[in-house]
């Protein structure tokens, strides 16, 4: 098991991405923190991670408030007395036209997409410095490197929440923490199952594998950097897109 006696922070982990990231993890030999708005949906994403042998506490409470992010690295530290890996997962999203767009669909986004990452960041910093070592993993999005109609707040916050990555890498390399991003393109969830016919098939031609992803493609390359074989890479973005960005 890559990340036996692990501990790892998931936010946004009731979710269907987050949830998958955590089972992962878990399987992987990690602890997980639960973090999630919802306490049942997070509850049962730390049930399932204990059937896995692994311990998992609860945390509820917004990534995007800095008096939530400290109280659920705090209660990591007590319970495990450290935190290895952090996952920057919680996103949300509030579409519309640029012109249309509402400044409060624009603040909300960006607080919980990317105010939340810095917030994550900076609250685990300190103690993965006197470990002298840490990973941190942000969820991004192809949109945040290509842009997408009707996502103005979207793409900004994960263009952002790229730029805040390779700025953490820099900043964190000196004291052995790993700083990544992946960007996932179109996954196969709730939302997006939504979508019409129309949507999905206009995504679709755009896929060079031809299918969408599903949240286990993401939560792979996820457990990939959070573990010993990617100890020399830094500052990087994955795009798991099945070829749409290349």
């Amino acid at each position: 098991m890559d990340l036996d006696a692990a501990v790892a922070v998931v936010t946004g982990a009731g979710g269907l991405i987050g949830r998958a990231i955590a089972l992962t993890l878990a399987a992987d030999g990690a602890d997980i923190v639960v973090n999630d708005l919802v306490e049942e949906t997070a509850k049962e994403t730390a049930a399932d991670v204990e059937k896995l042998g692994r311990k998992a506490i609860v945390t509820v409470g917004s990534a995007s408030k800095a008096e939530d992010v400290e109280a659920m690295v705090a209660a990591g530290l007590d319970e495990f007395g450290k935190i290895d890996i952090m996952i920057n997962n919680a996103g949300i999203t509030r579409d519309g036209l640029l012109v249309r767009m509402k400044d409060d669909q624009w603040d909300l986004v960006l607080d919980v997409n990317l105010k939340s990452a810095f917030l994550c960041t900076r609250a685990v910093a300190r103690p993965m410095m006197k470990q002298k070592g840490g990973r941190i993993v942000n969820i991004a999005s192809v949109v945040g490197v290509i842009g997408n109609a009707g996502q103005a707040n979207y793409s900004a916050s994960k263009g952002g929440l790229i730029a805040l990555t390779k700025t953490t890498a820099k900043e964190l390399a000196g004291r052995g923490i790993l700083c990544n991003a992946v960007a996932p393109g179109f996954i196969e969830t709730p939302m997006t199952q939504q979508l019409s016919d129309e949507a999905r098939f206009a995504w679709l031609d755009n896929i060079p594998l031809g299918r969408p992803g599903t949240a286990q493609d993401v939560a792979d390359v996820v457990a990939f950097l959070c573990g010993p074989r990617s100890s020399f890479v830094t500052g990087q973005v994955v795009n798991i897109c099945g070829g749409m960005v290349m």
